[in-house]
């Protein structure tokens, strides 16, 4: 059974899915005006092991996380560079896919972008209009809140409180100054004819139309950092219940935010650290360690020492990893005499699993890899083990890796590299170690991971 803490109820439930054995899932994707930074990839990193874990016990999942590629942000940039906004969007969506691709991230099955939407959109915020929930005023569209059942449901908070909490800026053009944008007239940057006038749609309203347009109803899970907890994801679930009569997701998600020397890390306030020079310093099993060794709900305190931590853990992790994987290449020719307790591997896999199954506890799921790490370290040192268990290790080994996405990537040594490699091995037994200096070197110049 799996259970996941609930944004929308702050309680612990178990995970039902809408469709028997499929997951449906949503997170809110960058705006694309530049690359992303550490805090920004947070949210990527997990879901996309939330996505892997469902995978592995065997669900079917349908994961969507969209680009918003028109923005007051895109059109500044676009300014800045003399470049026209599908420029900038579409430069900063390769280069934010490349980075998806160096954190190994799984691909989305679907990355809808907000300009491809844009005739749902409209039709969307006219069909809120003609609902009555949704007002007109010189070329702009306003969602009225009032007419929301139960608006700040997810942030918790009455009406009344979010007025006298928000700081929102004064519009005489609106009914309630918690009302917010759908579509915003305008003569700057790219626009739309609508029946409004030219303008482009509100932000809060494209992920509302692209979920409905790809899942065709209510899916299982939306997800996003906490930081989008208010007011973006209150007001999608607000338009959903106008308009489809449901809250969007039957769970809502929410990562904690990086700190960066304890302020929140932003690229307003220009204390960003790159994903892109973080992967050029170290590789992206250590990166991902360094997110997922801390709960997701938690708010995470980038420090470099949390880097090193994490690179040294990546170390224990590879270095046995390798020295099972080449035990099995070059020195279990044979069935060994002695079989290990079948049950301890199993055991190691139950504890895995229900670390991940309880609300998607990464850092304790790495724990139990540590403790597969002595298991295989045992058996390596052990030469009479059966060849079997050490295979059935290492299945286990790679499942745990992929479910983390921490994937050693390491591969099979040519037949000259296995004599190589033998030889060495046989050197070291033999205590000549002349010649098995002589063999490192050989096995260092060619760049073999032993």
């Amino acid at each position: 059974m799996i259970k996941l803490y609930n944004s929308l109820t702050n309680k612990i439930e178990e995970f039902k899915t809408i469709k028997d054995n499929e997951v449906m899932m949503y997170v809110c994707g960058p705006t694309v005006y530049s690359n992303i930074h550490i805090g920004n990839s947070r949210p990527v990193i997990f879901f996309d092991t939330v996505s892997r874990f469902f995978k592995y016990v065997g669900y079917k999942v349908t994961y969507v996380s969209n680009f918003t590629d028109i923005d007051d942000k895109i059109i500044k940039r676009a300014k800045e560079e003399g470049v026209s906004e599908k420029e900038i969007s579409e430069k900063y969506i390769r280069e934010i896919s490349n980075t998806y691709k160096r954190l190994n991230c799984l691909p989305h099955d679907v990355n809808p972008k907000v300009t491809e939407s844009i005739d749902e959109i409209i039709n969307f915020i006219k069909d809120l209009v003609d609902k009555d929930c949704a007002y007109v005023v010189d070329g702009d569209v306003y969602f009225d809140v009032s007419k929301a059942k139960n608006y700040g449901i997810l942030s918790g908070q009455s009406i009344d409180n979010l007025i006298k909490g928000a700081r929102i800026e004064q519009n005489e053009k609106k009914k309630n100054p918690i009302d917010f944008t759908l579509w915003k007239k305008t003569d700057e940057g790219i626009q739309w004819d609508s029946p409004w006038g030219m303008g482009r749609p509100g932000w809060h309203t494209e992920c509302v139309v692209m979920i409905n347009d790809i899942f065709h109803g209510p899916i299982d899970i939306h997800g996003g950092g906490l930081d989008l907890k208010f007011p973006h994801h209150d007001n999608e679930i607000a338009q959903a219940v106008c308009q489809y009569d449901n809250q969007i997701a039957n769970y809502w998600m929410h990562n904690g935010r990086i700190n960066f020397d304890g302020e929140k890390m932003s690229k307003s306030l220009g204390n960003v650290l790159w994903a892109n020079d973080l992967l050029d310093k170290v590789p992206f099993q250590v990166y991902r360690l360094m997110i997922l060794n801390v709960p997701y709900r938690q708010p995470l305190n980038y420090k470099d020492d949390l880097l090193q931590q994490a690179s040294n853990d990546y170390e224990k992790i590879k270095r046995a990893y390798i020295s099972l994987f080449r035990c099995l290449e070059v020195e279990k020719k044979a069935l060994g005499k002695k079989e290990v307790q079948k049950d301890e591997l199993v055991n190691l896999k139950n504890e895995f699993i229900e670390a991940m199954s309880n609300d998607f506890n990464t850092a304790n799921a790495i724990t139990v890899v540590f403790q597969l790490v002595k298991v295989v370290n045992n058996y390596v040192r052990d030469k009479n083990i059966d060849v079997k268990d050490l295979q059935e290790a290492l299945q286990l080994f790679d499942e745990f890796l992929w479910v983390l996405g921490i994937e050693t990537n390491l591969q099979e040594l040519t037949s000259e590299e296995k004599e190589i490699v033998s030889k060495w091995q046989e050197a070291r037994n033999l205590k000549d170690f002349a010649k098995a200096d002589e063999l490192r070197k050989i096995i260092n110049e060619r760049n073999i991971l032993i």
